[in-house]
């Protein structure tokens, strides 16, 4: 067993020697150079700031009941609940309408041109719009967060449609697949998967981008992103940093633990295909 864990380490050795460079240098960089924490904060400080945090507590309202919980896992978990709002309405929308627009040609070109008005339209320019519309509440947040997400699946679940190769069709139809719901289902989306989970991760990353500036309005007093600007007016440049890599971190988790259910289940199918 341990000598199994040593091979596994021995094989991430490259990775493991990368991070541990970057942190030194960080480390005399902001020690020796820039001497000032204010402009970059170092190591050690983002390390004893981040202690700090998990030192502290915050009150979590749920369902009436008032629960005392570490600061950080109650701005987790507001972030986590405005980014799965904001994802999950982009799922929902985004796969249909990508599906139907590649699918029929008619819809295509009604709907198209819409789509890519809208689609250049930083997720920025709508806090306006999401205030007016939903009001300072986590949905006004998980709406920055659908828009930024939605279009990336939009695209991709078209592309994985319009790629469908005819003789794939035919062949259905001669073994029975007769309407356009049989085709969808047995043909059209098991050969678009691929994409669409492109699609999803692309999503995913914009999304995760967006949660700052969906938070940072005041759409509540707890979050990720909220903590990076509430910390920046109080200048407390080793908490913004803490909450940035935090950000980060957590974003290379959700897309490994997407990377894994996608590659390794849904399309198990595919390994060894591409070498």
């Amino acid at each position: 067993m341990i000598k199994k864990h040593l091979q596994a380490l021995s094989e991430k050795s490259v990775e493991i020697v990368s991070i541990i460079s970057a942190v030194i240098l960080w480390q005399l960089i902001a020690v020796y150079i820039v001497q000032n924490k204010f402009y970059l904060p170092s190591f050690t400080d983002v390390t004893f700031a981040f202690l700090e945090i998990i030192a502290k507590d915050a009150k979590l309202s749920f369902l009436g009941l008032d629960y005392q919980l570490p600061v950080l896992l109650v701005d987790l978990l507001y972030s986590l609940m405005h980014f799965w709002i904001g994802l999950l309405s982009a799922l929902i929308i985004g796969i249909p309408v990508g599906m139907i627009m590649g699918w029929f040609r008619t819809i295509d070109r009604i709907v198209d041109p819409l789509i890519e008005i809208i689609r250049p339209i930083p997720p920025l320019a709508w806090i306006p719009f999401a205030i007016i519309w939903i009001g300072l509440n986590p949905l006004a947040a998980g709406f920055l967060i659908f828009i930024g997400a939605v279009f990336p699946i939009i695209i991709n679940t078209f592309t994985g449609f319009k790629s469908v190769s005819r003789v794939y069709v035919e062949a259905a139809k001669v073994l029975g697949c007769n309407t356009d719901r049989e085709l969808i289902r047995y043909v059209a989306l098991p050969y678009a998967l691929p994409s669409i989970a492109a699609g999803i991760r692309i999503a995913m990353g914009v999304g995760w981008m967006c949660l700052v500036a969906a938070e940072m309005f005041g759409v509540s007093r707890n979050g990720l992103g909220y903590k990076i600007w509430h910390h920046y007016y109080l200048h407390n440049m080793d908490l913004v940093l803490v909450y940035m890599l935090i950000l980060g971190f957590l974003g290379l988790l959700i897309d490994r633990l997407l990377r894994y259910y996608v590659d390794g289940k849904l399309l198990k199918w595919r390994k060894g295909v591409v070498i």
